[in-house]
Order: structure tokens, then C-alpha cells, then sequence
């Protein structure tokens, strides 16, 4: 099986006649990391048609080194002056740089590198096009590492619904989350985790705070775990001692929405239209009251290509991993999100997710 810097090697070959480019440099961490496996806060990756080098200084060059593969391992202590060495032996005239993530002063100064060593830099949008069809399509490896990263997940889960009772904050929960996460051997949380209750739960991207979970409050907890660099996300709304009509009639059209989208998703199916199985479902009652996507990618970062959201053509392909999370958000009131992680196989999809979804009463 190839490795990614040899697909990416390949793609530099299709792509050559289009835009004339001689290889790639590659600078930011995620896509470095995703390339080499390796992590670090510095560095640059240089692949050509036919061979590839990581750059890096002191600090990483020894770990570099015993840890990366595919690819020569050089140590600097200039970045321009390896670059126009590199640049001169390979013959090398156009680079491809990433555009997407690249901050403007990042641009100049790689631009100015480059054309110092006789090299003129192509920062339209054809790396980046490339690099993101490579991480859309996951690898059998890959899904390994976010199935593990999402069993901390669901460990965690079931390990915070025994200590959840009126009278703890929001973010009281959120901190034990993310120390047990840590403790299974999680490398870091996925996000900055989200503990909302009661009223708060309206805000679907709320930050824990130090409201007291009350009786009767819903509590939407969005948690994932990072391990091997590779991420995993999860929502959850569990009600505490009761109840209310309205409450249960959501929590279950948010449940029913989830799982008609995740009968709908599959090969060859149209992203748009697993959105469009959830949406049509809430707005039918709750005209207004879910306006995120039903789903995005997950990978070496928390949001990837695909997204599941409306009017996307873009069809679902196996070794996809993509969340499914509809939600109904009640201002004043209270909200409920249920997302299950799932990958898109040759025959259908594989939930990577195994926490229960029926409501749950502490």
C-alpha cells in the first residue's frame, strides 16, 4: 500500500502538465504531521516527483530521524539556504505552496525564499485541492487510530454519567472528562470540550461554566479525545431527574432525525442529502432551530472534508469518516445534539460510536 507522500508524489506527477510544478512545500503542522506521522512546531516538508525531504532544526532532527519514514530526514540551520541547495539539485523552478491555512506574512516570506534560490511559488489552490482528497479518504490505519481515539470517548462517557448530580458545574464535569481522557492515554482532548446545562444548552457551541447543573436540566456534552494525532468526537444530552413532555418529544425527534440520516448515508449517496434526511425531519416542527451542518470529516484535525450539509453534490466514498449530529436549540429553554462518528464503506457505513442514544435520566 502507499504511503501518503507517495500518493502525493503521484498526484505531482498527474498534476505536473497543469500547472507546470516541479514539487511541493509543505509547512503547516497538521499536514506535515499527516504526511510524516511525525508532530512538531517547526519544520517543512519538500516533495518532488520522485523523492521527498523533511526540514527541521536541532530540536527535532534526532526524533525525525529514527521516527519518519518515505522520506530524508535533513537537520538545518538555515531553512533558506537547505532550500536553495534542494531546489538547485533537483532543478526544481515551480513549488507548490499550501494556500488554505497560510497566514499573508507566511506567503511573503516563502514566496521571498523561494525566489531567492531561483524558484517562483504557484499559491493558487491546487495543493491544497490535492492535499484535501488525500485526508477525505482515510486509510484502513487511520480508521484504527480514530476507532481507538473514540473508545477513550465512549469510555469517558460512561465513566462521567456516575458523577454528574445537581449541584456540580458545568465545568467541574468537563475537567473530569478530560483528566480521565487523559488518563486512559489520551495525547490531549480533541477540542475545547462542551458542557452546557439547562439553558446554555441553546447555544450549541457553549463554553462550560460555573452554572450549577439543577433538576430537570438537560446537559449536552461534546467531548473527543486526541490520540496518535488522530481525533474523535461525540455528543451526548442526558437529562437529570426529570423531565418534561417538551423536553422528551425533542430529545426524541433529534434522536429520530440521527437515525435517518444515518439509514440514509452510504456510498455513492450525496452528502447534501444526509443532510437533507435530518433537516426536513426537525424543520418540519422546529422551523429555525438547527442551523449546523448534520455532519463534517474527522481526522488529523476535528474538521475535515466531506461536510454533510445542505445542497452538498459531493458524493460519499468509502474511507470517509464523518459525524452525524443533528441537534434542535431552544433559546431560554434548552437544547439536545446527539452525534454518532461514522465511516463510509464499500457497502454501507460502520458507526464508530458506541455509547448508548436513548434518553437517559440520572
Amino acid at each position: 500500500m502507499q504511503t501518503s507522500i507517495e500518493k502525493l508524489m503521484d498526484r505531482l506527477s498527474q498534476a505536473e502538465s497543469a500547472v507546470q510544478a516541479d514539487g511541493a512545500l509543505i509547512t503547516s503542522d497538521r499536514n506535515r504531521f499527516y504526511f510524516t506521522g511525525f508532530p512538531s512546531s517547526a519544520g517543512a516538508l519538500l516533495v518532488f516527483r520522485d523523492t521527498a525531504y523533511f526540514m527541521t532544526d536541532f530540536r527535532y532532527a534526532e526524533a525525525a530521524g529514527k521516527s519518519i519514514q518515505g522520506c530524508q530526514v535533513i537537520c538545518y540551520s538555515s531553512l533558506k539556504e537547505t532550500l536553495a541547495q534542494l531546489l538547485k539539485k533537483h532543478g526544481a523552478k515551480r513549488i507548490l505552496l499550501e494556500s488554505e491555512k497560510m497566514y499573508l506574512q507566511e506567503s511573503r516570506t516563502l514566496t521571498g525564499i523561494l525566489a531567492s534560490a531561483g524558484a517562483e511559488a504557484v499559491l493558487d489552490d491546487t495543493l491544497d485541492t490535492i492535499i484535501i482528497d488525500l485526508r477525505t479518504i482515510k486509510t484502513p490505519e487511520e480508521i484504527q487510530k480514530i476507532r481507538e481515539s473514540q473508545k477513550i470517548t465512549d469510555d469517558a462517557f460512561s465513566y462521567i454519567l456516575g458523577r454528574i448530580a445537581p449541584g456540580r458545574t458545568e465545568r467541574e464535569i468537563a475537567l473530569e472528562i478530560e483528566f480521565f481522557m487523559r488518563r486512559q492515554g489520551a495525547e490531549g482532548v480533541a477540542f475545547d470540550l462542551i458542557v452546557v446545562s439547562g439553558a446554555n444548552g441553546s447555544m450549541c457551541h457553549g463554553v462550560p461554566s460555573s452554572k450549577v447543573i439543577e433538576k430537570g436540566d438537560f446537559i449536552t456534552m461534546d467531548t473527543g479525545a486526541l490520540l496518535h494525532g488522530y481525533h474523535s468526537d461525540m455528543t451526548r444530552t442526558v437529562a437529570v431527574g426529570e423531565v418534561s413532555e417538551e423536553q422528551r418529544h425533542v430529545y426524541e425527534l433529534v434522536l429520530k432525525a440521527q437515525e435517518a440520516a444515518l439509514k440514509t448515508a452510504g456510498p455513492g449517496v450525496p452528502c447534501g442529502d444526509v443532510d437533507k434526511a435530518a433537516r426536513d425531519l426537525i424543520e418540519a416542527e422546529y422551523k429555525g432551530a438547527f442551523e449546523h451542518s448534520t455532519g463534517h470529516g474527522v481526522g488529523v484535525e476535528i474538521h475535515e472534508w466531506p461536510r454533510f450539509q445542505k445542497g452538498n453534490i459531493q458524493k460519499a466514498e468509502p474511507g470517509m469518516v464523518v459525524t452525524v449530529e443533528p441537534g434542535i436549540y431552544l433559546p431560554g429553554k434548552f437544547g439536545v445534539r446527539i452525534e454518532d462518528m461514522i465511516a463510509i464503506t464499500e457497502s454501507g457505513i460502520e458507526n464508530l460510536t458506541h455509547s448508548p442514544k436513548e434518553l437517559i435520566i440520572l
